[in-house]
């Protein structure tokens, strides 16, 4: 085994014992890697801010690793409530990654130790198939994890792959999937036309940045979908453009057209309301409707 994977596996062993650690205060793995998610991309916009890169970015310098980094205790977990909220309301893919966030670690000393342990490595430099297994990793136990429900969001990696394989996309072609959970197929097309394909600059310009287009309508899963694409090299840290909307497809059709359409979208016709009770507890009450989008 070479030193980088050997390091990388190392890394993986750390993420995943200190997802089990969180657990046992309650906090499941989705959770874990909606917190995971806004902590990985402020350390990597840090990275990307020095040497040898030196690109502005356009995290609030209050809000930046660094602040994290250098408090602790209470002190700590207040700006790091103020920081989610205030980074909400910026522009581009670091607004629609902090939509909606909350912190769920509630010890502070926890926190602390989570930002220790990504403090610790450098994410720029390990590899892009690295960095994507991680995450990948982390969002598959998320969708195993019965209590979470995200499996609903969470397509079969392998039944992507033939649905990819079976439709063979080439370069310079738009790929949209209306209901893209935390983009699986994008990954797959992305790996199918760089394996495929020898792309010169501009085609790997467009793959990068032109290629994708998803609707995401569940803020938390649009979160990790776009982290996801991220962290295998589609879009960019501090782009303007998010390739991922919040809007309902179902609603009305695209003004857009698109080379390719990849999908599993929901089929079902059942859905659930929680509400709260006369003793003040939550109940589901599963609803039956009748969907006029499919025949």
């Amino acid at each position: 085994m070479s030193s980088n994977s050997a390091n990388t596996s190392s890394i993986v062993s750390k993420v995943w014992a200190f997802c089990n650690t969180l657990r046992d205060d309650g906090v499941g793995y989705g959770d874990y890697l909606e917190q995971l998610t806004y902590l990985l991309f402020l350390k990597m916009a840090d990275e990307y801010s020095k040497p040898p890169h030196l690109r502005k970015m356009p995290i609030p310098s209050k809000y930046n690793w660094a602040t994290l980094t250098n408090k602790s205790g209470d002190e700590l977990e207040v700006h790091y409530n103020n920081l989610l909220r205030e980074l909400a309301k910026e522009k581009g893919i670091l607004g629609q990654i902090f939509t909606k966030s909350q912190n769920k670690i509630t010890d502070p000393a926890k926190l602390y130790k989570l930002i220790a342990l990504i403090n610790a490595e450098q994410w720029v430099l390990m590899g892009v198939k690295d960095k994507g297994d991680i995450y990948e990793g982390l969002l598959e136990k998320n969708a195993e994890d019965t209590k979470s429900g995200a499996g609903q969001y969470f397509t079969p990696r392998a039944l992507i792959k033939t649905m990819v394989e079976c439709l063979r996309p080439e370069p310079n072609k738009t790929i949209a999937d209306p209901a893209c959970g935390t983009g699986g197929f994008f990954l797959a097309a992305y790996d199918w036309i760089t394996e495929n394909h020898e792309l010169d600059k501009s085609q790997k310009k467009f793959l990068k940045y032109e290629t994708f287009f998803g609707n995401e309508i569940v803020a938390g899963t649009r979160r990790l979908a776009l982290m996801n694409l991220f962290l295998h090299n589609i879009g960019d840290i501090d782009s303007e453009q998010v390739m991922i909307s919040p809007n309902d497809s179902l609603i009305a059709a695209s003004e857009n057209r698109y080379d390719y359409i990849l999908a599993n979208p929901p089929f079902g016709k059942k859905s659930s309301m929680t509400f709260t009770n006369e003793e003040g507890e939550q109940e589901k009450e599963d609803l039956t409707y009748n969907r006029q989008d499919f025949g």
